[in-house]
């Protein structure tokens, strides 16, 4: 999903405060499951929050995008990454703690893969173990047709600009992007479409508990779009 733009995703996400959501998200974890020594991130894109969390727990990663993986890796050379779906993974192995944050998890579309998608991620819980969900923004907070421009550079004599706009088409929201990327003299352009799902908070919590959760929900989260955490029985 982010062929165009993978080598600049950091760039484009340079003033997102990647470690006090971390911080926020361990605290949560901690306050369910003192002694969690392991976790997955689920959707770990470059692995921003894992280089936080790798100070706290024994970590591992997983994405659907491999060119993001690569980043993970080269960032993170001792932290295992699975190139996986969210909705359909197997790690053969149980976790103190799961998280997916960033949102990640309005990329599952509809609720039958919700449920999947929640449903493997308990599966990975121990006992006792937590799972932690940032959402996608819920159907009363979206506002329709939001733009903007952002330049990034590499330092390299590289740049890029990306064009986004946003639109609601019935419970889907779709991001259009634009770039435009110099070098050398040489002007390459791409687009990207994500498509995350406005999902309720009442569809958070069912597919929560179907997967065996006790549910909480903190309305504000680390970014101010809430926060899904689900203790395994």
């Amino acid at each position: 999903m982010y062929t165009e733009s993978a080598a600049w995703y950091d760039r484009f996400h340079a003033g997102k405060d990647y470690a006090a959501e971390a911080r926020f998200v361990v605290e949560v974890i901690r306050r369910h499951r003192p002694d969690a020594r392991t976790l997955l991130d689920v959707a770990c894109a470059t692995g921003r929050h894992l280089d936080h969390f790798a100070v706290e727990f024994d970590c591992q990663g997983l994405d659907l995008d491999g060119e993001l993986l690569e980043l993970a890796r080269r960032r993170l050379p001792d932290v295992p990454f699975t190139q996986a779906d969210m909705t359909a993974f197997d790690l053969g192995r149980r976790f103190d703690a799961v998280t997916c944050l960033f949102s990640s998890i309005g990329y599952a579309g509809d609720v039958t893969r919700l449920r999947a998608a929640l449903g493997a991620m308990a599966a990975h819980l121990h006992p006792g173990g937590v799972l932690v969900v940032e959402p996608w923004l819920l159907p009363e907070a979206w506002v329709d047709g939001t733009s903007g421009v952002d330049v990034a550079e590499d330092g390299e004599g590289a740049t890029l600009v990306r064009v986004r706009t946003s639109r609601r088409v019935g419970e889907m929201t779709e991001l259009s992007m634009h770039y435009v990327a110099t070098r050398g003299g040489v002007i390459t352009t791409g687009d990207e479409c994500h498509r995350l799902r406005l999902f309720t908070r009442e569809e958070y919590l069912d597919a929560a508990r179907a997967a065996g959760l006790t549910t909480a929900w903190d309305p504000v989260g680390p970014t101010g779009r809430g926060l899904l955490v689900g203790v395994r029985a």
